[in-house]
């Protein structure tokens, strides 16, 4: 594998009927699965091949990742991910993975931001010699196409808890137990979980996207499509943990809704995510967005919870 512009590729494969939603897309959780695939193997280019087996000394904890989806994947497209650093410290770095059509056309992008830790107890310590010198051949810029477009990535200061859930009274759309097959090498749910666990809940959130149709025109089928997310990890529950996601609507216009989602142990109250999003109507007819009606943004808008934030 070669260094290009577009960084190294670290990853390839197709989308898979049983990854796709009833979208007819492959699913966020899907996304997020591939991209966390793909950064084991990028952690190999840069010298840390077996960071994710159960062996590990040492391995990367995703602390935050800003994902934007630009593109469907339907069933049997070909994709593929390219990985570049985008800035490296002490103990952390900022990585860029972009999913690709097999025509180049980006189909999503992560910018994730990951941890130097010890495997087992996720102690931070510094990168090794090697991995820098690495990380430094390949280093990049963040394309315009992968940087944020409807959400602030700045300091993201933590206000979720379960008293301000119920205080602001935010729907639980989901609650279970962690599963072990939900969890890495080393015992910690794994990120794709969270994302999934929220595109669970969705219909307990909202479940009207009444889209304006033309005059005399029938009703169309609308679904629903996520746009940019933006996860942070406070901490990771284990096999036997109890999670519990809360949404609300922090903003709402007649194209896009954004909501703010909180993941917690519903019985201890201990944080363990927040995520940011913004999310659209989907026209399943013609796959573009679709535009709420009048009466159908004002029923949305009257669930908004004002100042919701990770």
């Amino acid at each position: 594998m070669g260094v290009g512009d577009q960084g190294i590729e670290v990853w390839s494969g197709r989308t898979n009927t049983w990854e796709c939603d009833q979208m007819g897309h492959l699913n966020a959780r899907f996304h997020i699965a591939k991209s966390i695939e793909a950064l084991a193997s990028f952690a190999a280019e840069l010298g840390m091949p077996r960071a994710f087996a159960p062996t590990a000394e040492s391995t990367l904890i995703v602390r935050e990742q800003h994902v934007r989806f630009l593109r469907e994947a339907r069933p049997t497209a070909g994709l593929s991910i390219t990985g570049s650093v985008t800035a490296i410290g002490e103990c952390a770095a900022r990585l860029l993975l972009v999913m690709r059509h097999t025509s180049g056309e980006p189909a999503s992008t992560f910018q994730t931001t990951v941890e130097h830790v010890t495997a087992r107890e996720a102690r931070p310590f510094p990168w090794p010699a090697r991995v820098v010198e690495r990380a430094q051949a390949l280093l990049g810029e963040v394309p315009a196409f992968a940087t944020a477009r409807g959400l602030d990535l700045g300091p993201a200061p933590a206000t979720a808890s379960l008293e301000r859930a119920q205080a602001l009274q935010l729907r639980r759309t989901a609650v279970g137990v962690v599963g072990p097959a939900e969890c890495d090498a080393f015992g910690r749910m794994r990120p794709e979980l969270f994302i999934g666990r929220i595109s669970d809940g969705l219909p307990n959130l909202f479940d009207g996207r009444d889209a304006a149709p033309a005059p005399g025109a029938p009703q169309p089928r609308i679904g629903g499509a996520a746009l940019e997310y933006r996860l942070v990890h406070r901490a990771w529950p284990r096999a036997g943990d109890r999670v519990a996601v809360f949404g609300g609507i922090s903003e709402a216009n007649e194209r896009t809704r954004r909501m703010v989602h909180w993941m917690l142990d519903p019985d201890s109250g201990q944080v363990w995510a927040a995520a940011d999003a913004v999310a659209a109507g989907l026209d399943l007819e013609t796959r573009k967005l679709a535009v709420l009606s009048p009466a159908a943004l004002a029923a949305v808008q009257a669930q908004v919870t004002p100042g919701l934030t990770l």
